[in-house]
């Protein structure tokens, strides 16, 4: 008789582990306090969308590092460009040129961001310093001075990124005053509407346009418009059909710079390449990052030929832009994202929103379940609608303690972001978890 295989069990060690403990125990004597540390999950290895901690207890990684592992952990091929990299050099400063550089670039140009208007990229280290550059950028093309963001935005810590993080206040206190010259405006929140009317994206352009234009900021002193495609730390809301095209229109009219923040939303996370071609508006300037590089820090700051090619030599640079490293896991993860891995997140992703929906309708504290691909986000609230602030954090809790990594956004939202090979089976399997998570919690 042939046995049956079971799996073997995610958690062996009571949460957290002794080694875990240990280690928590002395990053605090000597690790800035200032990492805003959730669950004492302390990672040893990874393989595609599972991840071990110290004490051998395997979890479910539905977090993917904030958007980052979206090849998965340990992607052999990821690995095995970066191993070839750095047999040829780690380093060489952006005062000179390598191929790695110039092919990443290139692709970027193939990969049409812009649609059909070729493009420029300007390559760093993270999201904050992406958006740094952007806004440089803006600034030296438009000669003007002045931007507009959006509240619940998320764009680095950064003293110019700062400028515009609007997500929680605890991201600005004590640091004040940051950047000057940025005006904060309502992200279009379908379930959580700010102004009168059912289009809430029509509603803010109205404002932009019938109020801030008209009583406090001058549009031809504004650079900019900073905007994420779907806002990723806000709560990851989804914006109205029709409010990035009237953003663009809006841009287009006033002379200036429409830059999409897709360093969270961006490289397959939404099932296409980038977020904002859900919509197909393009913009002056995008960010890139996260899950550009499976986890090797790498940024860029992409835009038309026709802005960028402005920049005088020295308007702009840094030392370690063009990373051989970095590039060769840029590459290797743009040729898995968009050779099956995209496709994977769309296809999972619809499933996965499925599954939630139905989850929604047997819990009522599930207000709201949005997103696209393998962004997700679902909204926790009160018996009166309000957001159930509590309730998510003990969810994400007692979530680990089934073995499920999760992280949220917003004030409520739990957001779910694995890495773009998870399957429907782990996504079944995290789908038990989550119900177990939040029937205890509310139980507790």
């Amino acid at each position: 008789m042939t046995a049956i295989a079971t799996k073997p069990p995610r958690i062996i060690t009571e949460l957290p582990g002794p080694k875990a403990k240990a280690l928590i125990a002395r990053d605090a004597e000597v690790v800035s306090p200032s990492y805003p540390r959730g669950v004492p999950f302390v990672m040893h290895h990874g393989k595609g969308a599972d991840a071990w901690d110290v004490d051998g207890n395997r979890f479910l990684d539905f977090c993917g590092g904030i958007a980052v592992a979206n090849t998965g952990h340990a992607h052999p091929k990821v690995v095995q460009a970066i191993k070839d990299a750095a047999d040829q050099f780690l380093h060489i400063s952006s005062d000179f040129w390598h191929e790695k550089w110039v092919l990443l670039a290139e692709r970027l140009n193939e990969l049409k961001p812009m649609g059909d208007e070729p493009v420029m990229s300007f390559m760093c280290q993270s999201g904050s310093e992406s958006v740094e550059g952007a806004l440089k950028l803006a600034r030296y093309v438009t000669g003007r001075t002045r931007f507009i963001g959006f509240l619940g935005g998320f764009h680095g810590r950064t003293m110019g990124a700062l400028a515009f993080t609007a997500s929680k206040y605890s991201q600005q206190s004590g640091f004040f005053p940051t950047m000057p010259g940025v005006t904060h405006v309502p992200y279009p929140n379908p379930f959580r509407p700010l102004f009168v009317g059912k289009d809430q994206g029509k509603a803010v352009l109205d404002y932009i346009e019938t109020q801030l234009f008209q009583n406090n900021v001058p549009p031809k002193d504004v650079a900019a418009i900073l905007v994420e495609p779907i806002q990723g730390e806000g709560g990851y809301i989804v914006p109205p059909d029709g409010f990035l095209a009237g953003l663009r229109a809006l841009c287009d009219k006033h002379g200036m710079l429409l830059i999409f923040d897709e360093v969270q939303a961006g490289i397959g996370r939404t099932g296409k390449m980038f977020a904002s071609q859900h919509w197909g508006v393009t913009p002056d300037i995008m960010t890139l990052a996260k899950g550009l590089g499976s986890g090797i820090p790498i940024g860029m700051v992409v835009a038309k030929k026709k802005w960028m090619s402005q920049w005088r030599k020295g308007a702009h640079g840094n030392t370690y832009g063009g990373n051989p490293v970095a590039a060769a896991s840029a590459l290797a993860t743009l040729d898995l994202v968009e050779h099956g891995l995209m496709q994977n997140a769309a296809t999972v992703g619809a499933y996965f929103m499925q599954r939630l929906r139905e989850l929604q309708a047997k819990h009522s504290c599930i207000g709201d379940v949005r997103g696209k691909g393998l962004m997700i986000g679902v909204e926790f609230v009160e018996p009166d609608g309000s957001p159930a602030v509590k309730l998510h954090n003990d969810i994400i809790v007692r979530a680990y303690h089934h073995g499920l990594l999760l992280l949220p956004c917003g004030v409520s939202t739990v957001r779910f972001m694995p890495p773009l090979l998870v399957t429907t089976d782990e996504v079944d399997e995290a789908m038990e978890m989550i119900e177990a998570a939040i029937t205890d919690a509310l139980g507790a």
